[in-house]
């Protein structure tokens, strides 16, 4: 280094160094801040779009559910007029007060919004008209007559229909077969058999002396009421015996209210009859999306949308749903604006470190010179040094111990104090491996050791290693040591940090704890979904079950279709009580000692009836097979629904194989990883050769209420009832699947010791 002297400065020979151009530690501080503001871009950047992200998932999430709670509303209204169906017993000729209670028992003003009115549409024929206008006129319908006039063969005419409030009365004698719209539909539920909206219409109560509520579009829903004791096999034997309709008409706003629950400002809601968007067609549009049309000049369009097609009795709706406003603030760029505020003023302040760093160099060298100097010649300093450095090993946060080449502790800090229970005055000079190691590895690593102070190899110079050390009372304890060779004159000393890792596996085991308190609360969360789902479905039958007892009180005319109609609603009760009790492992079990293979045997007419012509079932029964501690009634469903289900998969063709097989599971197997308990099991293995399942769809296979399956064709019940039963058996279940190559359903049942099966049960009747 050229020396400092000014005396030299003008000398040609050793010239003073030049300064740095005062730009440099400029353009120094500038490229710093350019490069903060590139990495504070990219961090920026990447929290904007996985904001957007989750935006958008959560919107497609509010809107399928929007659709299903749209189509599950429409389904229960369907199931009200089946109802009424079931009421009428093949009739339309009731009084009017008895229909009146039965609206009344319903309460349908108070549980359906949307239903205008329950009525029932009687056919006229013409050559009856005049006694059928004459017959209601006597009961003091003085103005009644049916509506529209003309000539046409045969007549409708709305004979009941509740409540019989103002709005209501105007559609009272209207003949509804006479508008197209409605005749349409009606002739299709007249021909089915089944339930049929109209599409879109305006109601008859609508117009200046329906009340104060706006005029909306509407429909219509009908079901068809045939003649008791007639057929109704075939179309025209349906045809024969129409009676009339029960039917319901709908407001659409009425329709809509509350569906969307406390999200509804945050979705645009847009409803079309039939199957495209057409203007002519709109059926319905929410507050939120009608604000929008009106700020049509100025407003942006919707980020996101999604289109649905609803089936609303076997007509067609198209479901058009839009984020709003509400929902689109919530990507709001806050987040992303504190983040580019950070950097750019953690840039700033990079920077202006790098400049006056930089603009202090010659000083900064000076200075280290100058230190450098001091320490050469003064030993005062060098003992303040050692001395500074003792003071902090002393107040550090791990335990400091240091080992001299024989194994002797040569220094003590005061965490290392508190961590063992020993005083430094009572350690120095003693043995580290006698002192602080257990017993049964001081040998071991005495080796180590000697082996250390040698050549300072040590496989724990690596990095921080978990051991176990011993405290002033032979108490064990859990440390991370870190360990670090010094070299002596006699060869190669030890030191070591030793931190307490106590309190990091207590926290291991709160964080385990709370892993567990979160999977106990996503199974509540769970229970909580299929108690929503059975309360639904039992509240539609126990309805029906309601209306019909309490109209039965009143009046002993037709007791027995009453308790027919009763006794069917009651044993669908039961069937899915059963489900979810063999999923909930609270079913009433009778097991016995069974042959599978003399079951299976058994049951190869059913299964191959419930299967089908297309699909060819194979057997693989291997002689020698154990005996299982089964209730065979109940396995006997849990294998007809496992082929029905592989049925299905298969579109109702390909091949099943049934493959039966004994097991034995030790400690050690893969499956006993897997949560299979040790034992001796006999497998049943019921494959298929269709599509497979997707991992996503696996996970979930045992969910209740899940299922992959079109509305109407499963319950979601199969595989969580198999599932129930299983577990409640005292056996397991597993799912192995490959897309394109078809899934196996496998039950491991507990062997039976004894050695004869119990005499043969009698086979469920399916």
């Amino acid at each position: 280094m050229p020396p400092s002297d000014s005396s030299h400065v003008a000398s040609p020979v050793h010239p003073a160094p030049a300064r740095s151009p005062a730009s440099v530690p400029l353009l120094l501080a500038a490229l710093v801040f350019l490069a903060s503001l590139v990495v504070t871009y990219m961090v920026a950047d990447s929290a904007e779009r996985a904001t957007e992200s989750e935006l958008e998932s959560t919107f497609h999430y509010r809107a399928r559910d929007l659709e299903t709670l749209l189509g599950r509303r429409l389904a229960v209204y369907e199931q009200v007029l089946r109802g009424g169906r079931g009421f009428l017993r093949g009739s339309v000729d009731l009084s009017r007060a008895d229909f009146a209670d039965y609206y009344g028992v319903l309460r349908l003003n108070e549980r359906f919004p949307g239903i205008q009115a329950l009525g029932i549409a009687t056919i006229v024929p013409r050559a009856q008209l005049d006694a059928h206008v004459a017959a209601v006129r006597a009961e003091g319908f003085r103005d009644y007559d049916i509506r529209p006039g003309g000539e046409r063969d045969p007549y409708t005419a709305i004979t009941h229909i509740e409540p019989f409030n103002e709005r209501n009365h105007r559609a009272f004698g209207y003949d509804m077969f006479s508008e197209p719209v409605r005749r349409a539909a009606m002739e299709a539920a007249r021909d089915s058999g089944r339930a049929a909206s109209t599409g879109k219409v305006v109601l008859v109560q609508e117009g200046p002396l329906a009340g104060h509520a706006a005029e909306q579009p509407g429909f219509l829903m009908y079901v068809p009421v045939y003649r008791a004791g007639l057929p109704q096999s075939t179309l025209l034997e349906r045809r024969a015996a129409i009676i009339g309709w029960v039917y319901a008409p709908f407001r659409m706003t009425d329709l809509m209210q509350g569906l969307g629950g406390a999200h509804a400002s945050e979705l645009e809601v847009t409803i079309y009859d039939g199957r495209q968007p057409l203007p002519a067609a709109l059926l319905y549009r929410s507050p939120a999306a009608l604000k929008r049309q009106a700020a049509a000049g100025t407003a942006q369009r919707p980020r996101y949308s999604y289109t649905a097609q609803l089936d609303n009795a076997g007509h067609p709706w198209t479901l058009v749903i839009a984020s709003s406003p509400a929902l689109e603030k919530a990507a709001g760029r806050r987040t992303t604006l504190a983040i580019a505020l950070t950097g750019i003023g953690l840039g700033l302040l990079l920077s202006l470190v790098i400049w006056l760093l930089a603009s202090e160099r010659r000083r900064a060298l000076q200075l280290a010179s100058g230190m450098t100097q001091e320490l050469r010649v003064s030993r005062d300093r060098i003992d303040a040094d050692r001395q500074r450095i003792r003071l902090i090993l002393q107040t550090a946060y791990d335990a400091f111990v240091g080992v001299g080449p024989d194994g002797r502790i040569t220094d003590w800090n005061a965490r290392a104090c508190k961590l063992f229970g020993w005083h430094e005055e009572e350690v120095l000079g003693r043995d580290v491996i006698e002192l602080l190691v257990p017993a049964a590895r001081r040998e071991h690593e005495r080796a180590c050791l000697a082996q250390f102070a040698v050549d300072g190899a040590c496989a724990m110079l690596a990095g921080p290693t978990e051991t176990i050390a011993l405290d002033r009372h032979g108490h064990e304890i859990p440390v991370e040591i870190a360990i670090t060779s010094l070299p002596t004159a006699h060869g190669y000393g030890v030191t070591a940090f030793v931190r307490d890792i106590r309190p990091r596996k207590e926290a291991q085991q709160r964080l385990e704890d709370a892993r567990a308190a979160l999977l106990r609360s996503q199974k509540l969360e769970a229970v909580g979904k299929l108690t929503g789902g059975v309360a639904h479905d039992f509240n539609n039958i126990l309805h029906i079950i309601s209306a019909n007892v309490q109209l039965m009180l009143r009046n002993d005319e037709g007791e027995r279709k009453r308790l027919v109609g009763i006794m069917d609603g009651v044993e669908r009760g039961k069937k899915l009580a059963a489900q979810l009790l063999a999923f909930a492992r609270r079913q009433p079990l009778h097991p016995s000692v069974v042959d599978l293979a003399q079951l299976i045997a058994r049951m190869d007419t059913l299964l191959h009836r419930a299967a089908g012509d297309a699909v060819a079932i194979r057997f693989a029964l291997p002689p020698g097979l154990w005996y299982a501690l089964v209730d065979p009634n109940q396995l006997e469903n849990v294998l007809l629904n496992l082929v029905i289900n592989a049925r299905d998969a298969m579109g109702r063709q390909g091949e099943v194989t049934i493959t039966l097989a004994n097991l034995t599971v030790t400690p050690g197997d893969a499956l006993a990883n897997t949560g299979i308990r040790p034992g001796e099991f006999v497998t049943v293995a019921v494959s298929d050769t269709g599509s497979g399942m997707p991992p996503e769809v696996m996970e979930r296979a045992f969910e209740p209420f899940f299922t992959t399956k079109p509305e109407g064709e499963g319950t979601g019940l199969g595989l969580s009832m198999a599932h129930g039963f299983a577990k409640q058996s005292g056996g397991h279940i597993r799912i192995a699947s490959v897309l394109a190559e078809g899934t196996t359903v496998t039950l491991y049942l507990p062997r039976a010791l004894q050695d004869t099966p119990d005499p043969a049960f009698m086979p469920v009747v399916h």
